[in-house]
């Protein structure tokens, strides 16, 4: 692993790099939000972009009597994942909240509110009763036996859900977030389909306060692939995302007073740990006086860890996250880029708010202005978008070098427009997964797990923890090179 030294020297060799090229970051913006529309499950509509795809999963919810049809595929497989797709609706709905006139500006605030949109739709399907949400469509495992266009799908469509009997806090609280702030991003365009998405949230989240537990538990089919760790976390963001949409009372309690963990400093923000996403949401209010008359002690013990989770990771905190040689965020091995995005826009909405109020960000290693930080998160996003070491761009679809054979079973297959011919289980595998060529069709868009520590990066079909896409890689960014490109 690199030192901080190296880091350095890393961003210096980057600097060396940008000046040399010039990164459309509106076009890399304009490829993010595609990338939604190639995961889309259900019917596609008339508008729909991404041509190598068709209709899939018509049949969802059927057996158990409900409609539950549409809403997004997460990675590479044919699998409705509602833990991540949850916070993936949450992390759009925050680019949209946060960065909505630089999204206007790129004629791209549209497609975010469609890519919300697509998600909150299905997440209201999901959700028919108070204290009821169904939160997997098919199963991993047999999923994962196959290779399949989603169109052909042939394996079990079984539903799980979570109740009072089958709790999950987690899950109910996560999808409240995403319910939340999609209300937000709506509230100016779309006020009646906003205040919708509150009833549901706010119903949410008293389910999950209600009947707290780990959802992973209650529907132990997600556990290998989305186990979750706890539920604190999710109730802490909903509230947080909740009071941001209502301004009522009792959520901010909740907040202030009925929490049961403020977090202290995280190593991430991910699928599984929202804590940073939380502080970090508290944190711009209290720089923005929006708790005059309430704050207190634990409001401000949330803005100090948000604040030292983004100081270890420019390199000036107590507990640096590591860097590779060429100066990568590092967490680990499989799909570390999904920590490197969700990182960026930590920092990019943070720097944006004390840039407003006239503030700077206090390190135990220095005082960082907030144009320093806009500085470190461009050239996270630059190396994502080929300026590396393997002048390799992570983003599918953007420049001239970016991964051929990613992890992805629509993609890796022939268009079911361009051949109708069903494409069998194991004649997927034979055909089309072991077939050593570029997929058929490109992922435009998609962010895939990216290298590893040493900056290499081994463009396989197989090699899932490096080559593999997941909607949430992509949504943290898509605010990010909106602000880049403005």
């Amino acid at each position: 692993m690199a030192s901080t030294n190296n880091f350095m020297l890393g961003f210096c060799l980057m600097i060396l790099f940008v000046n040399a090229a010039s990164i459309d970051y509106g076009e890399a913006l304009t490829k993010s939000l595609l990338y939604f529309e190639a995961q889309r499950s259900g019917k596609l509509p008339h508008n729909q972009r991404v041509q190598w795809r068709g209709d899939s999963a018509l049949q969802d919810g059927k057996d158990d009597g409900i409609d539950l049809i549409g809403g997004y595929y997460d990675a590479g497989d044919n699998v409705k994942f509602g833990f991540p797709m949850a916070f993936t609706t949450t992390l759009l709905a925050w680019s949209a909240t946060a960065f909505e006139s630089q999204l206007n500006s790129k004629n791209e605030l549209k497609n975010t509110l469609n890519a919300i949109k697509w998600g909150t739709d299905y997440f209201i399907k999901a959700h028919k009763e108070s204290h009821v949400l169904y939160g997997e469509i098919g199963e991993g495992i047999s999923d994962h036996k196959c290779w399949e266009r989603p169109e052909d799908m042939t394996t079990p469509r079984s539903v799980y859900k979570i109740d009072e009997q089958h709790p999950g806090a987690d899950l109910a609280g996560e999808t409240a977030a995403a319910l939340a702030a999609a209300a937000v991003a709506f509230k100016k365009s779309d006020s009646s389909y906003s205040n919708h998405l509150l009833t549901h949230a706010k119903e949410l989240f008293d389910f999950a306060i209600k009947f707290p537990g780990v959802y992973s538990n209650s529907i132990p089919e997600a556990r290998i692939f989305y186990g979750s760790s706890g539920y604190e976390d999710e109730l802490l963001w909903a509230a947080a995302w909740l009071y941001k949409a209502t301004k009522e009372q009792t959520y901010l309690d909740y907040i202030n007073e009925k929490s049961t963990s403020c977090g202290l400093t995280r190593l991430n923000l991910s699928w599984d740990d929202k804590y940073i996403g939380a502080q970090v949401l508290i944190a711009k209010d209290l720089l923005e006086n929006k708790f005059a008359g309430n704050e207190s002690t634990l409001l401000n013990e949330y803005k100090k860890y948000a604040e030292e989770f983004i100081c270890n990771c420019i390199q000036k905190g107590n507990n640096n996250i590591k860097t590779t040689d060429g100066g990568l965020l590092w967490w680990g091995y499989w799909n570390n880029l999904q920590f490197v995005t969700t990182t960026t826009f930590v920092i990019t909405t943070y720097a944006d708010t004390l840039s407003a109020t006239k503030n700077s960000l206090q390190c135990s290693r220095g005082n960082v202005e907030p144009s320093e930080l806009i500085s470190f998160v461009k050239f996270q996003v630059d190396y994502i978008l080929g300026e590396n070491p393997q002048k390799m761009s992570y983003m599918v679809g953007f420049g001239t070098h970016y991964p051929q054979k990613v992890h992805h079973r629509g993609a890796s297959i022939v268009s079911i427009k361009k051949d109708k011919k069903t494409v069998g289980c194991q004649e997927g595998f034979d055909q089309w997964f072991k077939r050593n060529a570029p997929n058929p069709n490109d992922l435009v868009g998609a962010i895939v797990g990216g290298p590893d520590n040493s900056d290499q990066y081994n463009d396989s079909r197989d090699n899932f923890k490096q080559g593999e896409a997941a909607t949430a890689n992509s949504a943290a960014l898509v605010g990010v090179l909106a602000r880049l490109a403005s």
